[in-house]
């Protein structure tokens, strides 16, 4: 647990303000790592299971659910108020593909 906390350390120092979007996408990503969950930032949310689908399935869309949920938090937390009120209402995905495009990064895919 201590890990995590000195990890997550690194965005509470490295808040988003908006010029420094490299960097926070590249420390976001370390943490997102460090926590086995920087999957959730490769694609949009998958489409939800039909009823038959199987009991696994089912778990691994809920715990991609839970993990992008998780990310997504983080991200707001580690942003300033501002970006915070324009984000809050985007899942994990969509976040940073929104801040990449507001900031034009040349050439560096999220």
């Amino acid at each position: 647990m201590s890990s995590t906390l000195s990890v997550r350390s690194i965005l509470d120092a490295n808040k988003l303000t908006g010029p420094n979007f490299a960097n926070w996408l590249r420390n976001l990503r370390i943490f997102l790592k460090f926590e086995k969950m920087s999957y959730v930032l490769n694609s949009p949310l998958p489409k939800a299971p039909d009823d038959d689908a199987t009991h696994q399935e089912h778990q691994e869309y809920h715990k991609w659910i839970d993990e992008a949920n998780v990310a997504q938090c983080i991200m707001l937390a580690s942003m300033n108020s501002e970006l915070q009120k324009q984000h809050e209402h985007m899942d994990a995905y969509t976040i940073p593909v929104h801040l990449q495009e507001f900031y034009d990064v040349e050439g560096r895919t999220v």
